[in-house]
């Protein structure tokens, strides 16, 4: 794998999570709970339920991450210019990120325990999504400060695989980009429907 520069991957990653918080505050903040809670088809996530979804892996990873920062932080780590992913991070965080047309590589089966509920409350659902952004947020900056290449955090897969914070945060941003294009497909799909009316 090809390193990168430490700053420029955290900074990439906050310039998304920003992109993420805004959506969410204003694209979704802004819609009724109709909206919202409309499925586009048979199968498919209503925008309220890809939210859910995204929840469940922030009550994973977001801990994970500030545990395994916290570590770092009182072992006085400190940040390496460079840094480089492993193959399964690379992968995972590849098979997770939208192309650059908006479109997405692959469809997926989520694990049984992230899978939303039929019909989701949406101020809560909203609220945590936005609060677990703001979480976020706050660990990529002290992210900053330590070193995201030895930083090790346990993944929601199995306990014996681990991931790099770079590669946790990279793949974490990728899934999250990945369900709010999603998010936004089951908004339009709405919006369409009214229009036809």
């Amino acid at each position: 794998m090809t390193s990168v520069n430490s700053d420029e991957l955290l900074q990439e990653l906050r310039r998304k999570n920003v992109e993420i918080q805004y959506k969410a505050e204003n694209r979704f903040g802004g819609q009724t709970d109709a909206v919202l809670q409309h499925m586009p088809g048979p199968g498919q996530w209503s925008a309220v339920q890809c939210l859910e979804h995204l929840n469940t892996y922030g009550r994973f990873y977001l801990p994970a991450l500030d545990e395994a920062i916290t570590r770092a932080e009182r072992r006085n780590s400190r940040p390496a210019p460079r840094f480089q992913s492993s193959w399964i991070g690379a992968w995972f965080t590849r098979l997770m990120e939208p192309g650059a047309d908006g479109q997405l590589r692959s469809r997926m089966k989520s694990p049984k325990g992230h899978l939303p509920s039929a019909q989701p409350e949406v101020t809560p659902v909203l609220h945590e999504f936005i609060r677990q952004q703001e979480q976020m947020e706050d660990l990529l900056l002290r992210a900053a400060k330590v070193n995201i290449q030895q930083i090790k955090v346990r993944t929601s897969l199995s306990r014996f695989i681990k991931l790099s914070a770079g590669d946790t945060f990279g793949f974490l941003t990728a899934h999250t980009r990945r369900h709010i294009l999603q998010a936004e497909k089951a908004i339009s799909s709405r919006r369409q429907v009214e229009n036809a009316i």
